[in-house]
């Protein structure tokens, strides 16, 4: 494979891996804006109740809905900041890569422009 297909194939990687990034980051934005919405949900639900206590019999059933819901998304939410961990982690790797071919690529083009120098005045 040529150099400048696999500076291409890096980039393409790099770009990819970004993408992937700010989707994760969107995600967790979306899951927290969510989870921070049930919290109000709860409160609301908890005044208009009067009850607080989550072991009381009488306590709202829509709160403990929503209780589980927030819970759920506050898992994902940790989840998703792995994954964000891992996807930095390859991000820089394709970054890596990208670098070294693009240096590749350079030493290369250098090399073939002192063959054709050579050429020219022998």
């Amino acid at each position: 494979m040529k150099r400048d297909n696999l500076v291409r194939l890096a980039r393409f990687k790099v770009a990819e891996k970004r993408r992937q990034l700010e989707q994760l980051e969107l995600m967790m934005g979306e899951f927290a804006r969510m989870a921070a919405e049930l919290d109000n949900q709860i409160v609301n639900e908890e005044k208009k109740a009067g009850i607080s206590d989550v072991q009381h019999f009488a306590y709202p059933t829509f709160a403990k809905a929503a209780r589980a819901r927030r819970d759920n998304l506050t898992n994902s939410v940790k989840d998703l900041k792995v994954q964000t961990n891992a996807a930095r982690l390859a991000l820089e790797e394709a970054e890596a890569e990208l670098l070294h071919s693009e240096k590749l690529e350079q030493r290369d083009g250098s090399r073939e422009e002192l063959e054709a120098r050579r050429e020219a005045v022998g």
